[in-house]
């Protein structure tokens, strides 16, 4: 009977991981059900919802917006696809928040005033963000697949509304760096190629010039021959009103 009990607490001890185990996921799923409830109460309606027109409207005091690229922090978007931001939203205020829609634009960077692309605008129905709380909204957008590679400059916003009073803010106004899927080298990278193979070219036909002129300069003069003999001209010179150029003068006579 005392083994049967040593048997018994053994088999527990070695079971216990597995209860573990089994307890660890029925609380992931939990919370994964839990997640997918209240994602779905966010009532996502789609794209162009409702038609904003041009309007814009002020942020509310005590809203605070932040913007996070999952896992893209380099902030690439690739023309003709769909690229995900999460916008993080946090209410400071005593009054709940309804989420109307998140819209989004492409712009030059050097001027906002010129519209490259008006992205589509995503609706939510049952979207809130209680008093003294936060929330996150996701946010799915594509430029188009015509766009030019490049830097350009991502404005998106927020529309909301506080005790039906309409507000937007701003959670987003940088640039992103737009990429083409089907081709490796951007045309800016062609031409930083191009640019640095030319800076080469030239560099080399600089230097081949400079030694050139270097072999130039340091040729020897040419010999001048005297009777039987060759002498160097350049001797001759420094030789010229010293005592033996008088006396291989007086030697070249006497041969005459």
């Amino acid at each position: 009977m005392k083994h049967l009990r040593v048997f018994f607490f053994a088999l527990l001890l070695l079971a216990s991981p597995l209860l573990q185990v089994a307890t660890c996921q029925s609380d992931s799923d939990a919370e994964v059900a839990e997640t997918a409830e209240e994602v779905s109460d966010l009532g996502i309606v789609g794209e162009d919802a409702q038609d904003f027109g041009d309007a814009n409207f002020s942020p509310a005091p005590g809203v605070e917006t932040v913007c996070v690229f999952p896992k893209n922090s380099a902030r690439l978007v690739t023309a003709g696809e769909e690229t995900e931001l999460l916008v993080g939203m946090k209410n400071d205020g005593e009054l709940p928040i309804t989420i109307i829609a998140i819209r989004a634009s492409v712009h030059l960077p050097f001027d906002h005033k010129l519209l490259v692309q008006n992205l589509s605008a995503q609706g939510f129905n049952n979207a809130t963000v209680p008093a003294s709380a936060q929330a996150t909204f996701p946010y799915i957008f594509g430029v188009s697949k015509y766009l030019q590679p490049g830097s350009f400059d991502l404005v998106g916003t927020i529309v909301y509304e506080i005790d039906q009073h309409p507000y937007q803010s701003t959670f987003h106004n940088g640039t992103i760096e737009v990429v083409d899927s089907g081709v490796f080298l951007s045309m800016e990278s062609v031409f930083l190629i191009t640019l640095g193979i030319a800076l080469l070219v030239l560099f080399g036909l600089w230097v081949n010039g400079q030694i050139q002129n270097l072999s130039k300069k340091t040729k020897r003069a040419p010999k001048v021959e005297v009777g039987t003999g060759t002498r160097d001209a350049s001797m001759d010179e420094w030789l010229e009103g010293t005592a033996l150029a008088k006396s291989q003068s007086q030697k070249s006579k006497k041969k005459k």
